[in-house]
């Protein structure tokens, strides 16, 4: 399978499995995508971890072999890889992009749909779409911006240029640079968050993803009412209980 979905304790682990290819995306490794994705949010996993075959690459973009230049058919295809790669940014578990090698094109965007990411010291970040007269189409030239500002996002996308693991973590385009496993960080990494409550947790992502897209009277009217909501959920009272009684707390996800 281009896409293996498994269980790796409490997490869900989705894998591009093409390393001769770099992992590129084509259609059979988007269809296992979305599959993969709707099965991660049907699961009972604290958090989905997303990361390619071999040590080369996370994915290298889309398979230029395949692209049409019909527009109608391009259309369709970035609209194809927004829908996922939006399904994934709207599960209710936090999603781990574990960048180990390339994540360019394609694959960054997919990196760029995770709520988080983690990049090994070799990895290779980018957009080099212009360097082929083209766009980025799925849903780089919108999250990128999001995650690491107007003018850098300008300058990576009109460039085409890569940037080394140490300087996407100082723009911000990566939470952290890990050494070793990777797997194994990201779930380290996963479970500094995954043992609090997963409903409050996604409200947190809902509240902080709507302050980007609305002014500050309309999210702050948003985080009050997440707020009521989570406030009075079973998770909160058995945290001021924990609280008050100086104990671990014990949350059950409602």
């Amino acid at each position: 399978m281009p896409v293996e979905f498994s269980r790796d304790e409490e997490f869900a682990v989705v894998r591009i499995v093409r390393p001769d290819a770099l992992n590129a995306l084509n259609e059979d490794i988007l269809a296992g995508l979305d599959e993969a994705f709707g099965r991660a949010g049907r699961s009972d996993a604290r958090a989905l971890l997303i990361t390619g075959a071999g040590d080369r690459a996370f994915c290298a973009g889309a398979d230029i072999k395949g692209l049409s230049n019909d527009f109608r058919t391009q259309r369709a295809n970035a609209v194809l890889g927004q829908s996922i790669f939006e399904r994934l940014s709207e599960l209710p578990i936090t999603s781990i992009a574990l960048i180990n090698g390339f994540a360019l094109g394609g694959g960054l965007e997919l990196a760029t749909a995770c709520t988080f990411r983690l990049a090994s010291p070799n990895a290779k970040l980018g957009l080099p779409e212009i360097k082929l007269g083209m766009i980025p189409g799925y849903g780089g030239t919108q999250r990128l911006p999001r995650l690491i500002g107007e003018s850098r996002a300008l300058e990576l996308i009109m460039t085409g240029r890569f940037v080394d693991a140490a300087e996407a973590e100082r723009i911000g385009l990566v939470n952290r640079v890990v050494e070793g496993d990777i797997l194994a960080a990201g779930k380290a990494f996963a479970r500094t968050f995954t043992g609090f409550s997963l409903p409050a947790l996604h409200l947190i992502r809902s509240a902080v993803s709507r302050a980007l897209d609305t002014p500050l009277h309309e999210g702050l009217k948003l985080e009050a009412d997440v707020t009521g909501i989570q406030n009075r959920s079973e998770d909160a009272a058995e945290g001021r209980a924990a609280f008050v009684e100086k104990r671990q707390a014990q949350f059950r996800d409602r």
